[in-house]
């Protein structure tokens, strides 16, 4: 059989290569012969197409075949044949393969060898995929080669015991006795694996931590040495040192120097040294410091010296170098919270990076100064922070325009400045603010009550021909809506106020509701403005009634809905309208995911409480409750409440307002700004009992059953205020096709409907869908209930009515 070709001319073939295909073609051409060698034990050539192999699997292609040949050339004696070999188990072996095991006896067999260069080429092999039975098996040896006085091996042997550590970290202890003399050496290279091995054993184990924590003033030492030396060519890199052993002495000393004030004590200054003496022109230099830093802020350091650490990082921030600025951005956003003072002396620097063309360091900059914002430098801040949002890419503005509202609610110097502001986002980046930003603005504005006349104002001119920030157009919509006679009165002194009159407001309202860019949430606010106007302007009330009835047959079933409800105000309770739409009250801030929360004087919060007297501005004649409940189909229960999102506007119509203004089947968020219903300010939603001392022995009923669609009734009532029931819907569905877009609306006594766990019904009874009713019944008067089903089912809209009289008398009694 003729000699196969050297490894340089395979290399050079394959290059030659014009196309995949004909790299694959002469790579199986190739991979067929070498197949023909071994077959026939060719030992003479054996090692040349081992290696030929080893380039081919660098190219990706498979060489798996070629694993026993590996530990045939292992098994040689020939250096030439064993380095190749051993090459080859660590590119094709590994620890998920049972061929490795083979090697154990062979690696050591020359962990013993007479020549150091075999020696390292098991300590080698080893080091890199070791499993831990070979790892347990060899432990022995690795400890005997670490004693050893040979340079070579010792500082391969060091990194082999952290392999060995890695794997099976009950040897650790093993390795103890021979790390006592590793730092006396002299050898740069011993130097550097001893203190990676060191490092390894105190991240392991808080033991080994403690022991070796004793060694500090040895580092500190050689450290110093490192610093001090003069020029050394062997170790010189940059005009620095040994730069590779000084991090990871650093690395090494904040480990040792963490919650430890000895340890830390002891390393102070050498730290200083570091921080002083070394050249940052070059990027070694900037390496060290960077380590320097950290280490500086992860033990308990003195103050001067992070303060020390941290201009260096502001040092770092005019460097030209991308990657170390943003480096600095990503360790200043780290400590800013522990040394906040020392970092706002760099704040007009961080400013700046904003402008910088990378993006990354941009959101690290826009991180860090809304880190940096107070109530001292609130202004400044905010000018740069718009600025930014005003030029900023698409990606960051939604980041930025929360943070610049959240930074605005805790440090706003005064509630004008605070709502031109957040103005000012929404014209900005509207788009991109988040979903709460519109209800957060609306109860700010709602409680700023002599800005009133201003905001509505500076809203109005906002929205004046341009649509296309929604959340701006909603905002501006509402607060027209509720304070349109104070824009047409002109009251305002805080700027000049504009001559508008009735009809013109009605046109941008319009507008608004037949602009194409207008979305729909936007519409309902739009339409429920105009209708609140009715009551406060006093020529316009015809052209507000046809605005209403014209969209009483929009193909938007949400603004449909609102329309027909407004027509039937209009029409049949044109008396109620004036209590129905006056002006909202006074709102408390809301929580994102539940009821208020009421704030203590330590600053945490608690969920309120249900007050067992009924709010004033919940209770409504009989005849008014009556009526409106001819809305749900029915005019014999008692008053009414939708029950759509968990929070509802209150005003003096109370609940009654909920049913006529926010139905929403859709599960769009209603156009009205959102508060608590203040009768039933209850903790949030739970799985657990809703009281700790329940009413047991209350059965469950069934409510309504019909079309696959089963509802049950489960019931608590507390002991000690058994004027509350507090009643569980459990929906299932039995057909064979899932109940979409299900909401559930009822009419008791004063009640309050929590967010449903889902808006849609599993199939086949797979899973149902809860909800809880908080019934307030202070007369105990018997239980009565009328319950108005909608969903989709098989792409048709289902809607039912029902009435519910078959309560338990422990439910009420």
């Amino acid at each position: 059989m003729p000699a196969p070709i050297r490894l340089r001319e395979l290399i050079r073939t394959i290059r030659t290569a014009r196309t995949q295909a004909e790299e694959r073609e002469m790579i199986q051409k190739e991979c067929a012969a070498i197949r023909s060698s071994f077959r026939e034990e060719d030992n003479t050539y054996r090692c040349r197409n081992v290696a030929k192999l080893l380039y081919m699997h660098m190219l990706g292609y498979p060489a798996h075949f070629g694993q026993l040949e590996c530990l045939k050339l292992i098994a040689s004696q020939k250096f030439t044949d064993k380095r190749i070999g051993y090459l080859g188990a660590m590119l094709l072996l590994d620890e998920r393969q049972d061929v490795h095991l083979l090697m154990t006896n062979c690696i050591k067999n020359d962990l013993n060898h007479s020549t150091q260069y075999v020696q390292g080429l098991a300590l080698c092999t080893l080091g890199c995929m070791g499993s831990s039975e070979m790892c347990r098996d060899l432990a022995g040896e690795v400890e005997k080669l670490l004693k050893t006085s040979n340079s070579y091996l010792r500082k391969k042997a060091a990194l082999c015991a952290v392999h060995v550590i890695r794997k099976v970290p009950e040897l650790m202890e093993m390795f103890l006795p021979a790390t006592k003399n590793l730092l006396n050496e002299k050898n740069h290279g011993v130097l550097h694996t001893s203190v990676v091995l060191l490092t390894e054993m105190c991240e392991r184990s808080p033991d080994m931590l403690a022991h070796f924590r004793k060694l500090v003033p040895q580092l500190v030492r050689i450290l110093k040495n490192l610093i001090m030396s003069g020029y050394s060519p062997e170790h010189d890199v940059s005009g620095i040192s040994d730069p590779f052993l000084q991090v990871r002495i650093l690395r090494l000393l904040r480990i040792l120097g963490r919650n430890d004030d000895d340890s830390s004590e002891a390393m102070n200054d050498i730290l200083a040294q570091v921080a002083t003496n070394t050249e940052t022109s070059k990027n070694v230099g900037n390496a060290i410091l960077y380590e320097t830093v950290l280490t500086i802020m992860d033990i308990k350091s003195e103050s001067g010296l992070r303060v020390l650490a941290i201009n260096i990082l502001g040092r770092f921030l005019l460097n030209n170098d991308k990657n170390i600025r943003y480096v600095a951005l990503t360790s200043l956003l780290k400590t800013v919270q522990t040394d906040h003072n020392a970092v706002q002396r760099h704040r007009s620097t961080i400013v700046d990076c904003l402008k910088d063309l990378d993006v990354s360091i941009k959101r690290r900059a826009m991180e860090l100064s809304f880190a940096l914002v107070n109530g001292n430098n609130i202004r400044g801040m905010m000018k740069e922070l718009l600025y930014f949002l005003d030029s900023c890419e698409p990606e960051f503005k939604a980041d930025c325009a929360s943070g610049i509202f959240l930074a605005a609610e805790k440090y706003a110097p005064s509630k004008r400045w605070h709502i031109d502001t957040i103005m000012r986002v929404l014209t900005t980046a509207g788009s991109y603010v988040r979903d709460d930003a519109v209800p957060n603005l609306i109860q700010l504005i709602t409680n700023s009550m002599e800005m009133h006349a201003y905001t509505v104002q500076r809203l109005y001119k906002a929205i004046l021909g341009d649509y296309s920030q929604q959340p701006l157009v909603q905002v501006a919509s509402w607060c027209i809506g509720e304070y349109g006679d104070l824009l047409v009165s002109g009251q305002c002194e805080e700027e000049e106020p504009i001559q508008v009159t009735e009809d013109e407001v009605l046109d941008v309202l319009e507008n608004v509701l037949i602009s194409n860019m207008t979305a729909s949430v936007t519409r309902g606010y739009a339409l429920t403005a105009i209708m609140k106007l009715s009551t406060r302007f006093a020529c316009t009330v015809n052209r507000i009634k046809k605005v209403v009835s014209v969209y009483g047959s929009s193909i938007d079933v949400e603004l449909q809905q609102r329309a027909v409800e407004y027509n039937a105000l209009f029409k049949k309770y044109d008396h109620m309208r004036s209590a129905l739409l006056e002006r909202m009250p006074v709102m408390e801030k809301l929580t994102t995911n539940g009821p208020t929360d009421v704030t203590q004087p330590n600053g945490e919060a608690e969920p309120a409480v249900l007050e067992t007297k009924p709010s004033s501005s919940t209770l409504q004649p009989t005849s008014q409750a009556n009526d409106l409940l001819d809305l749900l189909g029915s005019n014999d229960v008692t008053p009414v409440i939708s029950t759509a999102p968990p929070h509802k506007p209150a005003s003096a119509g109370g609940e009654l307002l909920d049913l006529l203004g926010d139905l929403n089947p859709t599960g769009t968020p209603a156009p009205a700004p959102q508060i608590p219903h203040p009768t039933f300010l209850l903790d949030g939603l739970s799985t657990q009992p809703i009281f700790n001392d329940i009413t047991a022995g209350i059965p469950t009923i069934t409510a309504y059953s019909k079309n696959g669609l089963k509802i049950d009734f489960a019931f608590e009532r507390s002991n000690t205020n058994p004027i509350i029931t507090v009643i569980t819907i459990q929906a299932a569905n039995s057909t064979e096709l899932d109940m979409t877009d299900f909401v559930f609306q009822a009419a008791t006594f004063q009640l309050q409907l929590l967010s449903p766990s889902s808006s849609s019904i599993p199939a086949f009874n797979t899973g149902t869908l809860t909800q809880v009713i908080k019934v307030l019944n202070p007369q105990k008067q018997q239980l009565r209930m009328r319950i108005k089903l909608t969903y989709n089912h098989k792409g048709a809209a289902m809607q039912d009515l029902a009435e519910v009289n078959n309560f338990p008398p422990q439910s009420w009694q």
